[in-house]
């Protein structure tokens, strides 16, 4: 029979990613981590950030850190049972007369006090949050030691910054880069509506000073968070298929749908910048690796070696979205139809918004399976060791 022994552990940083419906397969992912580490086991990152849906994913892990599979068991009855209607509005008149007015709006150059800004209605998705969440249980989280810092990063529409908001233990400062900064803040649903404001798909947030949308909008450093914070490793849950061999291309004569740019637009925003940020890191630890420590301190490079792992679908999100788009309500899959998002091309679209059981479930299952496949080296990474008595 094998027990697992914890040594001391190290400061790991959880980085959710945004990805909207895409991020099911994040809750696969930790449910998988969950089962391997001991019943009653704390979170075992000690700080935790998320941007779009991630941070959703995100705030519940923080608030519940004293007790990882707690969090991950109420993120499970959520995930497991979506449907598109606790999202955003799915009903007729709710979705078409949203649309209208946005589409409306777009060809007045935006033309009056109160033109909506979004082609969907996410009422339903503020609803959630606000009567769902545990927004104390992210203090108590860092009270009682169970977590270190958490955070939420929101792009701003005015500033054109990438804003990180944070809430920690005494000792962490702000801080500010090129096009990013860090605040800290009591992470409340307005963050988090922010967040997972998809461009042009859901209505800004006003916090502060200004408008926010989603967060994965120009985060150029989606990792730098996590390392403000105080980590020194990272676990990195994407929703695209991160480091891993590009496809070939494929030549086309097919005029791209509105679906299929969107799409386009949507990847870029999601996968894109994290993927870019890993390879970044990568390529520091590899040049820092050639370096002796001595030499560094010599010449002043404040710079670290960072550990770090990466889980991201096996399997591409786009294609299992397409074998789920009957379970989308006839409002929305017409709705969808007239921009070309029922095609082939336009699968990449829907990924993000299916928030339906079935299509969560299926990326669950693909989560859960690809971090039950690196089991040992998970277990190592996180701090814990088997034993075989």
């Amino acid at each position: 029979m094998a027990s697992v022994e914890r040594p001391k552990a190290p400061k790991i940083g959880l980085v959710l990613s945004g990805g909207g419906a895409r991020a099911a397969y994040q809750v696969g992912v930790l449910r998988a981590i969950s089962e391997m580490l001991p019943a009653n086991s704390p979170v075992p990152f000690k700080i935790i950030c998320g941007t779009s849906a991630g941070a959703i994913n995100a705030t519940v892990l923080a608030a519940n850190a004293d007790n990882f599979r707690r969090g991950v068991r109420l993120l499970m009855t959520v995930w497991k049972n979506f449907h598109v209607h606790h999202v955003y509005r799915a009903d007729p008149l709710g979705a078409f007369r949203n649309s209208g007015k946005w589409i409306l709006s777009t060809l007045s150059g935006g033309l009056g006090r109160k033109t909506p800004v979004a082609l969907l209605d996410n009422a339903p998705l503020a609803h959630l949050l606000n009567t769902r969440m545990d927004y104390p249980g992210i203090q108590r989280s860092i009270d009682n030691g169970s977590l270190s810092a958490f955070s939420v990063t929101c792009s701003g529409y005015t500033s054109g910054q990438s804003v990180t908001f944070f809430q920690s233990a005494p000792g962490v400062e702000s801080w500010q880069r090129a096009r990013r900064i860090g605040v800290g803040a009591a992470i409340n649903s307005s963050h988090l509506l922010a967040s997972s404001a998809l461009p042009f798909v859901f209505p800004a947030v006003h916090i502060n000073r200004e408008y926010f949308g989603d967060g994965s909008m120009r985060q150029i450093a989606p990792i730098s968070p996590a390392l403000h914070l105080g980590a020194d490793r990272l676990f990195v849950i994407g929703v695209g298929r991160q480091l891993q061999a590009q496809p070939e291309r494929a030549s086309s004569d097919t005029y791209p749908s509105i679906a299929q740019i969107a799409g386009h637009c949507l990847n870029s925003i999601f996968l894109d910048g994290l993927e870019v940020d890993l390879e970044r890191l990568q390529r520091i630890n590899r040049t820092l690796s050639v370096i002796p420590p001595e030499l560094r301190e010599e010449n002043h490079m404040p710079l670290r070696e960072i550990d770090f792992r990466v889980i991201s679908p096996s399997d591409a999100l786009e294609k299992i979205a397409t074998d789920h788009l009957s379970s989308l309500p006839l409002t929305i899959r017409s709705l969808l139809f007239t921009i070309g998002a029922l095609r082939k091309s336009g699968s990449n679209l829907v990924s993000y918004l299916l928030f339906e059981r079935e299509y969560c479930r299926a990326l669950i299952q693909l989560g859960y399976h690809d971090a039950k496949q690196r089991r040992d080296d998970l277990m190592g990474f996180l701090g814990y060791e088997a034993c075989w008595l």
